[in-house]
């Protein structure tokens, strides 16, 4: 089973519904925007970081319409000093490469490690957009989809003011 699949099949025995779409490969917001539809959903953008110590791992989400600076992030986060997390890492511990990284990337942490933030403002999104572990791929779902999604997988996470 590819990526996307393993996603979709976990969603479908969790009983959540959700909309998805293909399009050509989009490994960054910028490309991604060409094949965005007119959905209503934020199209999130996912950034995956490490503590100067590299013993703890962040996801951390925000509306893709928007642009952080990690020392702004840092300062918000109050995890100390932060560094984009290697290639290594990020399919060690989300099972992603670059590109493709999404919070549906928690289902390959098996042990829980990676924390996730969330801007503030998605919190009251209706619905939601990311790529199912697949820069091919659009998925659309709604919050409550999504709040059940990261409950079955485990992971802490936590809505944070990030702008």
């Amino acid at each position: 089973m590819n990526r996307k699949e393993t996603v979709l099949t976990y969603l479908d025995a969790l009983g959540i519904r959700y909309d998805h779409y293909d399009h050509p490969e989009a490994p960054t917001i910028d490309i991604a925007r060409q094949y965005w539809k007119p959905d209503g959903s934020v199209h999130c953008k996912n950034l995956f970081f490490r503590n100067h110590k590299g013993n703890r791992h962040y996801l951390v989400v925000f509306d893709g319409n928007r642009n952080l600076a990690i020392h702004d992030l840092e300062h918000r986060l109050r995890q100390g000093k932060l560094s984009f997390a290697s290639e290594q890492r990020m399919e060690r511990y989300l099972g992603l490469r670059p590109g493709s990284v999404s919070p549906f990337g928690l289902i390959n942490d098996t042990d829980n490690h990676v924390h996730l933030f969330l801007d503030k403002n998605l919190e009251q999104a209706p619905t939601l957009s990311f790529h199912p572990n697949d820069n091919t791929c659009t998925v659309v779902i709604s919050q409550e989809g999504f709040r059940r999604y990261l409950d079955a997988c485990g992971n802490s996470y936590e809505f944070l003011e990030l702008y």
